[in-house]
């Protein structure tokens, strides 16, 4: 007699099961739209190209979606999670994973080198990120002093249009990508893909790092004073040709 089936759960009834057992709300002031495409998740992981000899560091895995792929691939994930229910949460549902390690933190305040070993500094970003520290995150491991090999992020559609636009329409966001690595859009991702969904839709986007800045580091910060002063200037010629027509 064969038993009977174990019903299939969407990621997306996954996600409103678990927000419901923990009586968590998605927190519009921390940007949180869970994926529960299981495509995306898919492409997302087959381009961060993971062996067990890789370490990754997760920025705001929430429900752990993308964490339970990554530590099934990879050999040390690390996942760095703001909200305190969430961190809770992440802590019971991966308990048993000695490859995993959950830090309860602002990415932001986290050098990257201080969540490394210190065997290793060798380390890929894999994330979905929150939309409201996006810019803010790509940068702060971009500029670290310990860089990924590369980054994998799901960032707004808008916002990868932007990083790896071409020197004509380059802003100083994404000068200051391309100056350490090479952006380029994998997919797009609809905002269905995510719980609550987003007013807009998504890309994943892939920054393979330089082996040296395009400038060296210690002229970066005249760089971007110079690059800064450039981009007000040009803004300021077209206003006053606007206004003269």
């Amino acid at each position: 007699m064969q038993g009977s089936a174990v019903p299939y759960e969407s990621l997306m009834q996954q996600a409103k099961r678990m927000l419901g057992t923990m009586d968590i709300r998605a927190k519009k002031s921390l940007g949180q739209h869970f994926l529960v495409d299981s495509g995306a998740l898919g492409k997302i992981v087959a381009v961060a190209e993971l062996s067990a000899h890789d370490t990754v560091i997760e920025v705001g895995p929430g429900l752990g979606v993308l964490t339970a792929e990554l530590v099934r691939q990879a050999g040390h994930v690390i996942a760095v999670e703001l909200d305190d229910k969430l961190s809770l949460m992440l802590h019971s549902t991966f308990a048993k994973c000695a490859n995993l390690r959950i830090v309860h933190d602002d990415i932001l305040r986290c050098h990257p080198s201080s969540l490394l070993s210190q065997e290793s500094k060798r380390y890929k970003v894999v994330s979905n990120l929150p939309y409201y520290i996006t810019s803010a995150v790509i940068r702060h491991f971009l500029e670290s002093e310990c860089q990924p090999e590369f980054m994998v992020v799901m960032v707004q559609k808008e916002v990868a249009r932007v990083i790896t636009a071409q020197p004509s329409e380059m802003s100083l966001l994404s000068v200051a990508v391309q100056l350490y690595g090479e952006p380029r859009i994998v997919c797009s991702v609809p905002a269905s893909s995510f719980y609550p969904p987003p007013k807009v839709d998504s890309a994943v986007l892939k920054i393979r790092v330089h082996a040296q800045p395009l400038i060296p580091r210690a002229g970066a910060p005249e760089f971007f004073t110079l690059a800064r002063a450039g981009f007000v200037l040009t803004a300021n010629s077209w206003l006053i040709h606007l206004r003269m027509v």
